[in-house]
């Protein structure tokens, strides 16, 4: 079943579903990639690995001994503040990314992000893991492509936000395109909630010809055979949610599809 909506479904940005739809996209973009990448580059996957500071607990603090003293026999005891550790196991939390290398995998060309949820929590861990990234594509005069499918959370991308406001008044959803050389270069898509993803280009070393991906197919693709018409739970409000003006047409476009009924 494909997806209901013309571009991004924004019932697919909420936590119990977007981790999943991330790994996926990921794949069917790898796959894109592979057939069509010059003999010398192939496209692969590598994790980054973080501690999600969402799992931590604060420490219980907890009195022991009697409050009165005539209850103690007549001898006064001092009141004890304890603090009880809840010890949480938390596994570190790894997130798939793309790499564009060389044949010999030794040279890193080209680094493509789908940002995730935690990518995008401002003072997060996963957020400065990302942002460590970001740097050390920089630095290395990497490549860098960063897909932004989600509406919430503070704003990531290398793409300078109030620039990208400008030049795009009430984008929804963005690409940016980081050109390393011979000179830094930024490249920006962005579009709106009713708008069909784009189709851009992926660059390569300089001198080398890009290779263009769309990401429409590919997202209907994850959409239908990742079955998320089952998970989506259309009868519920999306997280975040939308405007009014697009929770009309979001709705209008369920019951025109009999997703939801009239």
């Amino acid at each position: 079943m494909p997806s209901p909506f013309p571009g991004m479904d924004p019932w697919l940005e909420r936590e119990g579903i977007f981790p999943n739809l991330h790994d996926t996209f990921i794949h069917y973009i790898r796959d894109a990639l592979n057939e069509q990448l010059p003999g010398e580059y192939r496209a692969t996957f590598t994790n980054r690995v973080w501690i999600d500071d969402v799992q931590r607990r604060d420490p219980d603090v907890s009195v022991f001994g009697p409050d009165d003293p005539a209850t103690a026999g007549g001898t006064a005891l001092a009141s004890l503040s304890g603090l009880v550790l809840h010890e949480v196991e938390v596994d570190p939390w790894k997130e798939a990314y793309l790499e564009i290398v060389s044949q010999d995998g030794e040279r890193l060309v080209t680094a493509v992000e789908v940002l995730s949820r935690s990518n995008k929590r401002a003072g997060s861990n996963g957020h400065e893991a990302y942002q460590l990234k970001q740097g050390e594509c920089r630095r290395g005069g990497v490549n860098l492509v960063e897909i932004d499918l989600l509406r919430g959370g503070a704003h990531t991308t290398m793409a300078d936000r109030e620039v990208l406001r400008r030049q795009h008044r009430g984008y929804d959803y963005h690409v940016c395109v980081t050109v390393a050389r011979p000179v830094r270069r930024f490249f920006v898509a962005a579009w709106k909630l009713a708008d069909r993803l784009p189709a851009f280009e992926i660059p390569l070393d300089p001198g080398v010809k890009p290779v263009m991906i769309d990401l429409q197919p590919m997202l209907d693709a994850a959409y239908d055979r990742g079955r998320y018409a089952v998970a989506a739970k259309y009868h519920q409000p999306p997280d975040p949610p939308l405007t009014p003006e697009q929770q009309a047409w979001a709705e209008g476009i369920l019951r025109e599809k009999g997703v939801i009924r009239a």
